[in-house]
């Protein structure tokens, strides 16, 4: 049925002439119930037929226009199929300039702001100093450098927010204040692996601070939503840029001159009072960038770095991507009998367990190692981990819980507050169990950097389950802010509190007060510690002292970094070392610390200490 229609409707049912539009509408009507046929070629009496041009009589003879379509050497078009036919309304894509169908909008464009308004020269003065500071402050590595080059980077993302008409509130606040303290740690402490938590805490912060998530996806993606700003930030600010130079040719050539002048004279004063006195020198060395020719690529990445994203952070907080929108569907709720049983069997579980603690933490805890023939630190290590990876499940377990939990009424969340309270106070006690684990371990072997991160952890999702209890009381409106916030104080305290110099002093202690009982100390683990331990360290009894600082001594006496890349730790270990001198004690240090270990071959495993 379509294939003729199609067919028939293709052919025109008059010939296409001069003035064909009138012939039609003067033309014969048809009988009624008649069809008209389709003629390959006019006939004489149709050419007759045709009315006259207007100003002539109707039987002035008119010279016929032969069809395009039509005569002897035409040949007849073949109907096209079906399937090859481009339908009505659609553009025809093997055609050239035909239109294209319009593709679906991302995810980033559905939830992302509104183009955000021009850049604001604020913004860019801003990001132009951020990536001067990147590129003159960053070269030589990581201490307050950094928060110095992200004051900048806040202040461009500020005047972006503000010409976008975007009002400062609490948590964002909260975010941004957060971040920068983050950024305080790499002043303070020489250890690397506080510093790379604390920048990765910070960055979060900041990227959560310009987005201004709230719900569980928000907060996931939010923390990572600085990323995806970085390509529409540069074109954003690329644009900016070329409006305002565009706008204001004159004036920019006025700000470069006034600039080139400024830093002639400043060259050219500076070196002459600094070959005036020799105290000025030194003084205008230490706060003057060291720019050398060999660090040249270098430097150029770091300005290009900085200014990207600088660019980044204006344009998210000018154009924010909601990632509140990413909505998760809930579970299928399950009836009270479904859900609540295998709940109380795990709690019935965490009970017995704990009861069993209880037993022997009153008194058979002697009979517990006779039995099973462990060492009291092999016992305290072997649980330790059993309880941090039950501590993790049971999270894992509480989430999937409230997905599927029923939603029928009060009655529901009754039951649902009830039994997942009892499960967090249970692994509240199993947190505690966990810590004193360790605590026991470490005054039997001394503290690494493995242990004293795995039980910060441990205390952290401690705190963590602690807020789900608040949550299941006061609501849990709040929540996913508030685990994110305790995830970043956590690393803010366990950066403050120079976790390599704990390490140090723990060990010291415990050798200093068991000194009498023959104890060792571990010089080559404490000898790979960062210049953070120095003070501790320095509390050894010589010759132990002198052969652990003498790696120190000489690793802080070649490294020459300027003022803005140098810890506080880095510093205060060089003034330690400047003050006490190190003795050289040659052999004798290979054998201290290596004599019959306590350990009592259960150590092992923990031989070697990737942290």
């Amino acid at each position: 049925m379509s294939d003729q229609s199609s067919g028939t409707s293709s052919r025109p049912e008059t010939p296409p002439e001069s003035g064909g539009a009138e012939g039609s509408a003067s033309g014969a009507r048809l009988p009624s119930g008649a069809t008209a046929e389709p003629k390959s070629e006019a006939s004489p009496e149709d050419l007759r037929r045709t009315r006259a041009p207007a100003g002539k009589p109707a039987s002035a003879s008119v010279s016929p226009v032969p069809p395009r379509s039509t005569g002897p050497d035409v040949p007849e078009v073949p109907e096209v199929p079906a399937y090859l036919r481009t339908p009505q309304g659609a553009a025809d894509v093997w055609q050239r300039g035909g239109q294209k169908r319009p593709q679906p909008p991302g995810v980033l464009s559905r939830l992302r702001h509104p183009s955000p308004p021009a850049v604001p020269p604020a913004t860019l003065w801003a990001v132009l100093a951020t990536a001067l500071l990147s590129a003159l402050l960053l070269g030589e590595g990581l201490g307050a450098n950094l928060l110095i080059v992200a004051v900048p980077a806040a202040l461009a993302a500020f005047f972006a927010a503000r010409s976008a008409g975007r009002v400062l509130r609490p948590w964002t606040a909260v975010w941004a204040v957060g971040g920068l303290a983050l950024l305080a740690i790499p002043a303070l402490r020489e250890a690397g692996w506080p510093v790379f938590l604390a920048v990765v805490s910070a960055l979060a912060l900041g990227s959560l601070a310009l987005h201004g998530s709230r719900s569980w996806p928000g907060v996931l993606l939010g923390s990572l939503g600085l990323f995806p700003s970085v390509a529409g930030g540069v074109r954003w600010g690329w644009r900016g840029l070329r409006d305002r130079a565009g706008d204001s040719g004159g004036r920019a050539r006025t700000v470069v001159r006034s600039a080139a002048v400024a830093a002639v004279l400043l060259i050219v004063f500076g070196a002459l009072f600094a070959s005036a006195d020799a105290a000025f020198a030194d003084l205008l060395g230490s706060l003057t960038p060291d720019v050398s020719v060999g660090d040249s690529p270098w430097r150029p990445f770091l300005f290009v770095l900085g200014a990207a994203g600088a660019l980044a952070a204006a344009y998210s907080a000018a154009a924010p991507v909601r990632w509140d929108g990413v909505t998760v569907r809930p579970g299928r709720a399950r009836n009270r009998l479904e859900w609540a049983i295998p709940l109380i069997v795990l709690n019935l579980l965490f009970a017995a367990f704990l009861a069993l603690q209880l037993v022997v933490l009153l008194g058979g805890y002697d009979k517990v190692l006779d039995e099973t023939g462990l060492l009291p630190a092999e016992y305290a290590r072997q649980g330790f981990w059993q309880l941090l990876w039950a501590t993790v499940l049971t999270l894992l377990v509480i989430a999937l819980a409230l997905r599927w939990a029923p939603r029928g009424g009060p009655r529901d969340r009754t039951l649902v507050r009830s039994v997942l309270g009892v499960l967090c106070v249970l692994t509240l006690v199993v947190v505690a169990s966990a810590l004193r684990r360790m605590d026991l371990y470490v005054d039997a072997f001394g503290l690494t950097r493995l242990r004293i991160s795995v039980a910060a952890v441990e205390l952290w999702l401690g705190v963590v389950l602690v807020l789900i209890i608040a949550a299941g009381v006061f609501g849990a409106r709040m929540l996913p802010r508030a685990i994110a916030a305790s995830a970043a104080v956590g690393v803010l305290v366990f950066g403050l509190l120079s976790p390599d110099g704990l390490i140090a002093e723990q060990n010291v202690q415990r050798y200093t007060d068991d000194r009498t009982s023959d104890a060792t100390i571990d010089i080559e683990y404490l000898k790979g510690l960062s210049a953070d331990a120095v003070p501790a360290l320095d509390k050894l009894p010589e010759p132990l002292r002198s052969c652990v600082l003498e790696h120190f001594q000489r690793d802080l006496a070649v490294e020459d970094t300027p003022w803005y890349a140098t810890s506080w730790g880095e510093a205060r270990a060089r003034d330690i070392l400047e003050e006490t001198s190190v003795q050289y004690h040659g052999t004798e240090c290979y054998s201290l610390g290596q004599e019959a270990d306590e350990r009592g071959g259960h150590e092992e495993e923990d031989s070697y200490d990737p942290y």
